[in-house]
């Protein structure tokens, strides 16, 4: 058993087979997930877990270059949208690399989960709570 970080058995070995800039999709629980990607279901109920608890963990093991996000969010959801900003800006002082967070129409957004490695289903019953993160190197 792993003594820290991602528990997550599927999660820690989609990350662990990324290579620079494949893709990772953390959704809320209504994100459709295309034919042909891996889904990793941690929804329980509604709320659980949440988009934002999920998130840390994975960030603690992936090491992200960009994130995509819908550009309804901003607008639709904006404390949320917030609190995913500090988040990223968190991460970008541990890892010490700025972190391009661009932002597409959520029709594109899901358009863009084809190519993702996984799409990770979290309980979060907020609208707009998802994000691609795009791997990167720490070198």
């Amino acid at each position: 058993m792993r003594k820290a970080g991602l528990l997550n058995a599927p999660i820690a070995r989609v990350v662990s087979l990324m290579g620079h800039t494949d893709s990772l999709c953390i959704g809320d629980a209504g994100l459709p997930v295309p034919d042909g990607v891996e889904r990793i279901d941690l929804a329980v109920s509604a709320g659980l877990p949440g988009f934002l608890d999920v998130l840390p963990a994975v960030f603690g093991e992936l090491f992200v270059e960009r994130a995509v996000i819908a550009q309804e969010m901003p607008d639709g959801q904006p404390a949320f949208h917030a609190k995913l900003l500090r988040q990223i800006q968190a991460l970008e002082q541990a890892q010490g690399n700025t972190i391009t967070v661009t932002s597409v129409p959520h029709e594109e957004f899901k358009r863009l989960t084809r190519s993702s490695k996984a799409v990770v289903r979290t309980g979060e019953f907020t609208p707009y709570a998802n994000i691609l993160l795009y791997s990167g190197v720490p070198f």
